[in-house]
């Protein structure tokens, strides 16, 4: 963790001040701060740090202005900290309104993707607030660590088989069990969709299967679309749409860090964890428009495009999921450009038909200052999506509600579970953030952690 994190008071440690949109006169700083930060107009300004030195020149505090913001990424502010403060060791001169989500701001601001050379930060020892658990907040950033750091990295360090090797030494961690239906194993095991999106790949494609915790507690379910690198298949994506394609295993690399914080957290439950991890490629032997696909449901799939693949792979191995009707079942999916056209990067899109999930769901992306919004699974869309030769086609012909059709379409291969959620994230951030660079991101893991800890407990 690039900031370690004391529960316990610090040698030597100094103050940061918390300061408000011209709230300098208010704020808990001696009269020699407050003129130094007069002199250098600082009036708590969002994101500005000014450091205020001692008698003896050395730095005695910093003054970090909070702005006027509030609701959004607001409470996550203080992720400028993690980067620009000097190293050292501080704590909090003022108390934060939300100290949980102050500290958990400072570590994902935090965050830097090393794997390829570039440096960490500052070394920053930390005084965290009476009341903050030390042990929760670092749980969570290390959860959306996991999924930037997946994301982040390109796919030919993480195709099928890296992004199993990283499947499996989660479930080293935690002391959980991992099984692989791969290559042709998929036709005879029953996974056609997922075979036929991923076997024109230079790796096999898998179905990875993680589970953990005990068979009699309740059951919960993460399925993530795990396509590592998306070309569109033969119905290719211009060269500008392929730049961020590594990021189209998003789905999985999110399930994957929210499955970290329920293991860490050690929820009483069931958890399994499923990944249909493929390459959308060209190759002679890849999928066609206007082929049929079976389904491991038994529907049948007409192609409309083949770059619309991810629901795909979801559907079977949503089928997979139904079959033992989970209490809970919750996908995740870079699925639909239409989302981002919707609702923009910062607010993950999903569906349910429950709605106390969803009133859940909501609730505690408020308060975890992680964003999500609800979207109508609009019935009368689902013609749409009719074929005349098959159950179903995987695309609409008229372009309209990309992201409630798709959502639609995953419906039709969940039955049993008690309650299902799906989510059409993005999976990046486009510029950076005080809680997070611009790269790969985790959205709503945050807040569906808060659902499923509150709904079973530790």
């Amino acid at each position: 963790m690039p900031i370690e994190l004391s529960a316990s008071p610090l040698s030597g440690s100094r103050p940061v001040y918390l300061v408000g949109k011209d709230g300098l006169a208010d704020a808990e700083v001696g009269a020699a701060a407050r003129e130094w930060a007069s002199a250098n107009g600082f009036s708590g300004e969002a994101g500005r740090l000014l450091t205020v030195p001692g008698e003896n020149g050395a730095i005695s505090a910093a003054l970090f202005g909070l702005g006027d913001e509030s609701g959004g990424f607001a409470p996550l502010l203080t992720g400028t900290l993690g980067k620009a403060l000097p190293s050292g060791n501080w704590h909090f001169g003022n108390r934060p309104a939300d100290p949980e989500l102050a500290v958990l701001g400072m570590l994902l601001g935090s965050y830097v993707f090393t794997r390829y050379g570039k440096k960490p930060g500052n070394e920053i020892r930390f005084g965290i607030p009476e009341g903050v658990d030390p042990h929760r907040v670092t749980r969570l950033a290390e959860g959306m660590f996991l999924t930037r750091d997946l994301i982040n990295t390109p796919t030919n360090d993480m195709g099928p088989e890296a992004l199993e090797a990283a499947v499996r030494e989660l479930a080293r961690r935690f002391k959980a069990k991992v099984s692989v239906v791969k290559g042709e194993a998929l036709v005879a095991r029953n996974f056609p969709m997922i075979h036929a999106v991923g076997r024109a790949g230079a790796e096999a494609p898998r179905l990875i299967d993680l589970s953990w915790g005990s068979a009699s507690a309740p059951r919960v379910t993460l399925v993530g679309k795990g396509v590592c690198f998306d070309t569109g298949g033969l119905d290719i994506k211009t060269a500008s749409g392929m730049l961020l394609m590594k990021k189209d295993m998003g789905g999985a690399a999110n399930v994957l860090g929210l499955a970290s914080m329920i293991m860490g957290a050690g929820l009483k439950i069931r958890l399994r964890v499923l990944v249909p991890a493929v390459e959308n490629a060209i190759a002679g032997n890849a999928f066609r428009p206007g082929d049929v696909l079976r389904s491991r449901k038994g529907i049948t799939v007409e192609i409309g495009n083949t770059d619309a693949e991810g629901r795909l792979v979801l559907a079977d191995a949503l089928a997979l999921a139904d079959e033992e009707a989970p209490d809970l079942l919750i996908d995740m999916a870079t699925l639909t450009g239409a989302a981002r056209v919707a609702l923009g990067p910062d607010l993950a899109p999903f569906y349910t038909d429950d709605d106390t999930l969803a009133a859940e769901i909501a609730a505690a992306s408020a308060t975890t200052a992680d964003p999500a919004w609800r979207l109508p699974l609009w019935a009368p869309y689902a013609r749409k999506l009719s074929s005349r030769i098959a159950d179903m086609n995987n695309v609409t012909s008229d372009g309209f509600a990309g992201s409630v059709t798709a959502a639609l379409f995953l419906r039709r291969f969940v039955e049993k579970a008690t309650n299902w959620a799906h989510f059409d994230i993005y999976g990046w951030n486009p510029v950076d953030r005080p809680h997070g660079p611009l790269g790969g991101e985790a959205q709503a893991i945050r807040a569906l952690e808060a659902v499923i800890a509150r709904r079973y407990g530790a």
